[in-house]
């Protein structure tokens, strides 16, 4: 016990000069993250004038160092922002895209069978074309304050001087079978016989510190084109197995904005980022539940019963339908429609499960016949952040380089993504192709799913993400029914139990057997894990802002 405490205490005093907390109150700013590093960057951006989207991009680019297995720029995300002044949102899509060079059968093998899912991530093959510096440098021109090599420096000392490495991230380099098989991932995080550098360690990143500096003097065009580019593209190819990942691809990668997704709930407006995000399958869940009288069933079992079956359906209609919007036109609006959502809501039993999966629905807009299901293996990863200034703006970020430690090539101190295998393996299912496919210059469906919930009189209310895979759309979904309809606390909400159904198992963690067993009674079939959400998110009240990250994790959350 005495050395786990020293331990905590080395972690903290390397970390940050504020002591880390999972939930904290403040009257005028807040900031949550993943890490509590990154969380300390976050509040003195803000404490320097800066605003919510300079604290968010300061964040992101410090995960890529205290969070190498889950973020970073060799990957992408999303970004929602609200400004306080405008009363208006912007969605911004960081999201990484396939090589003009990718084919649908990219992870079929040579008798068309898909691959083993480690055999499609690791290597050059899974890597998609980074957005999260064209992301970032979006951001900051549409809504920052202060100077870009202002928001880059922090992330430079850090990689410069070291950082103590985490009990979470020393477990996940231990556990992983791939990793150390990078050389230079093998020289900055095990030791000389190949074992995990133990939690504490502190561990300095001169690559990174390098590569940053340049970023911060010429901006993010040196990321996709120059020396940099160029390591990236080298990289990829002499992977193995090799990727296709080309120059051109860099050069020609751009962020997109579009209106923001919002649909009501309760009265309530829940916002977030159109496709390829997941806020629309957490519209769907959100929908599907609004019949049925929530209040009264605060959290028992009752409610995740009905919370599970409205997740398997909504699940069974993200399979069939959605995908990029710029390949795919997929049929949102008829999933978010009232009357298509009152409908499919009537084939839940409010006491026992459906037997077996779920069909896909028939919404307005699509026939249903036209698209095969995707089969496109998913692991929780990535890493959230969210942010609120003293001037009302707020940003909610997801980010991610997808499966821990992403391709496992690491370029110039940092990791390149595998987000490539978050397409479909299979590209056709019962001679119909599947909307999520892979295809040049497409963007992979994902879950990620930053989130706001605005009160009835258009007052920001709540800001929201999660990592975690796939589970982040209900993990999302989960939050806001814990505030809207259980009037949790911020807290409270993010600490309740995950509950999710992707249209198979009812999958809950394994510290809630007397719940588990409840569902089970009622027919689910069970699926127990370990899982820590990674939910984090800030609600704005009237007593000022309250800011809270998963207890079963390491994050922070820091406010003024």
């Amino acid at each position: 016990m005495i050395a786990r405490i020293a331990l905590l205490l080395a972690l903290l005093a390397a970390a940050a000069p504020a002591c880390a907390q999972s939930s904290a109150t403040a009257p005028h700013d807040m900031v949550e993250a993943a890490d509590p590093r990154a969380a300390a960057i976050g509040r003195d951006v803000l404490r320097a004038g800066g605003s919510a989207a300079d604290a968010a991009v300061a964040m992101a680019l410090s995960l890529t160092i205290v969070e190498p297995q889950s973020a970073g720029i060799g990957g992408g995300g999303f970004l929602l922002y609200w400004s306080a002044r405008d009363k208006a949102l912007a969605a911004l899509d960081g999201r990484e895209t396939a090589p003009a060079a990718a084919r649908p059968d990219r992870f079929l093998d040579a008798s068309g069978k898909p691959l083993p899912f480690y055999g499609a991530v690791v290597g050059g093959r899974s890597v998609g074309v980074p957005g999260m510096l064209r992301l970032l440098a979006r951001a900051h021109q549409r809504f920052g304050r202060l100077p870009w090599a202002t928001l880059v420096a922090p992330s430079i000392k850090l990689a410069r001087e070291g950082f103590a490495v985490s009990p979470r991230l020393r477990a996940m380099l231990a556990s992983d079978r791939f990793l150390a098989h990078d050389a230079a991932a093998r020289m900055l995080f095990y030791d000389a016989d190949g074992a995990a550098k133990p939690a504490g360690t502190v561990v300095a990143n001169p690559a990174l510190a390098a590569t940053l500096e340049t970023i911060a003097a010429q901006g993010a065009d040196a990321f996709y084109r120059g020396p940099i580019a160029a390591d990236v593209v080298a990289a990829v190819a002499r992977a193995s197995p090799p990727g296709d990942l080309a120059a051109a691809d860099l050069a020609g990668y751009r962020v997109t904005e579009t209106p923001a997704l919002c649909r009501p709930y309760r009265a309530h407006r829940v916002c977030g980022l159109p496709l390829p995000s997941g806020e629309s399958v957490v519209l769907e869940i959100l929908g599907l539940l609004e019949p049925f009288d929530l209040h009264r069933h605060v959290a028992d079992d009752a409610a995740w019963h009905l919370f599970a079956e409205a997740s398997r359906l909504a699940y069974a209609d993200r399979a069939r339908f959605l995908g990029d919007p710029a390949f795919v036109r997929a049929p949102v609006e008829g999933l978010l429609d009232r009357a298509y959502l009152t409908a499919r809501a009537r084939l839940i039993d409010p006491e026992r499960a459906h037997p077996g999966p779920a069909a896909p629905g028939d919404p307005p807009g699509q026939r249903s016949e036209l698209w095969g299901d995707e089969r496109a293996p998913e692991f929780p990863s990535t890493s959230t952040l969210s942010v609120v200034d003293r001037d009302g703006n707020a940003a909610a970020m997801t980010v991610t380089i997808e499966n821990n430690f992403g391709s496992r090539i690491m370029v110039d101190g940092f990791l390149l993504n595998n987000e490539l295998t978050d397409f479909s393996f299979v590209p056709d299912a019962e001679g119909r192709p599947v909307a999520n496919r892979v295809e040049p210059g497409k963007r992979p469906l994902s879950a990620m799913a930053p989130s706001m919930v605005f009160t009835p009189d258009g007052r920001l209310e709540l800001v929201v993400g999660s990592a975690g895979g796939p589970p982040i759309i209900t993990d999302i979904a989960k939050t806001i029914i814990a505030v809207v309809d259980w009037k949790k606390s911020i807290a409270d909400a993010i600490a309740l139990p995950n509950v999710d159904n992707r249209n198979g198992a009812t999958e809950i963690e394994a510290d809630q057997p007397a719940l588990a067993a409840a569902l089970e009674a009622r027919g689910h079939r069970m699926k127990l894990w370990r899982r820590a959400s990674g939910l984090g998110g800030i609600a704005v009240t009237p007593e000022g802002l309250v800011g809270a990250v998963d207890p079963r994790r390491e994050g922070a959350a820091l406010g003024d």
